[in-house]
């Protein structure tokens, strides 16, 4: 059998637990039509890029299945039908990938990712190719001048 990969977002105002709930019916709605659902991770409630029926956030909830095409076309009828799913996406994949999926794997190492440690910055140096904080930079006059040719212009 194929094996495929879904992705379902539902409402924000559906709880953990229910989603879970939904997530497991249709586990067991493959299982009835001759597949087994392999996989499945809980991504939690994200943001969404843009609204989606007046939603801005959505439960993300990630399925390997090793099912039939039939199987997996009547869980995307129910998915069509039902209120709480905002989208979902099944693409066929060649294997199930071993190991937690890229988002857990971000989600573990935190949202931002892992940033190294910046260390001792040291002396940063000459930053404005100036040696002195007031001296001006070549090419340019000193206050003190430009207040003189200012004023010599007035006259």
């Amino acid at each position: 059998m194929p094996y495929y990969e879904t992705i379902f977002i539902v409402r924000q105002d559906m709880s953990t637990a229910q989603v879970e709930t939904m997530a497991d019916h249709y586990g067991e709605l493959i299982a009835a039509n001759g597949g087994s659902l392999v996989k499945r991770e809980m991504w939690g409630l994200r943001t969404l890029t843009y609204r989606i029926n007046k939603n801005r956030r959505g439960h993300y909830v990630m399925m390997h299945l090793d099912c039939p095409p039939a199987a997996l076309a009547e869980m995307e009828r129910l998915m069509r039908i039902s209120e709480d799913v905002l989208r979902y996406m099944s693409i066929k994949i060649d294997e199930i990938p071993e190991g937690p999926s890229a988002m857990l794997q971000q989600r573990d190492r935190g949202e931002r990712g892992e940033r190294g440690e910046r260390g001792e910055r040291g002396e940063r140096g000459d930053r404005r190719g100036r040696d002195d904080g007031d001296a001006p930079r070549e090419g340019r006059r000193s206050r003190d001048e430009a207040d003189a040719v200012a004023t010599d212009g007035d006259a």
